[in-house]
């Protein structure tokens, strides 16, 4: 048997531009980031929004895409997704995304379609203190 070479992530695409959205296979489960391509800046992309999948018909990576690109799809050019593998539970891809949104929480331009400006859970476990 194979080893894979990650444990959470089966597979992932990035930086592909929003007409690819109908080239995901449905009911993929993960995590996938919106971007916004700025071209001038040697060709760099923003993170616009992380956002979570879990697999249902409606609730599939395409299946959100297609969601926020009716939404907001002007904040948006481009993204990047992220599959899991299937014995990743859903309470791990929320931590993950949690984490990740806990990151760029401050981030101005990030902040445009991030309503959960902290992951919770992760201020809970919060210390600063590095010497205990």
């Amino acid at each position: 048997m194979p080893i894979s070479e990650l444990r959470l992530i089966k597979r992932c695409a990035e930086f592909l531009p929003r007409r690819e959205i109908k080239n995901i296979p449905p009911y993929r489960r993960g995590i996938y980031a919106l971007l916004r391509h700025r071209p001038k800046k040697a060709d760099m992309f923003d993170v616009v929004y992380i956002g979570i999948a879990a697999g249902t018909k409606t609730a599939s990576i395409r299946g959100r895409l297609r969601t926020h690109e009716r939404r907001k799809g002007d904040l948006w050019t481009h993204f990047s997704i992220y599959e899991v593998w299937d014995n990743i539970r859903e309470e791990e891809i929320r931590e993950l995304e949690g984490i990740f949104r806990h990151i760029y929480r401050l981030d101005s331009r990030a902040n445009r379609l991030n309503k959960q400006r902290a992951f919770k859970k992760l201020k809970k476990i919060q210390d600063n203190n590095l010497e205990n």
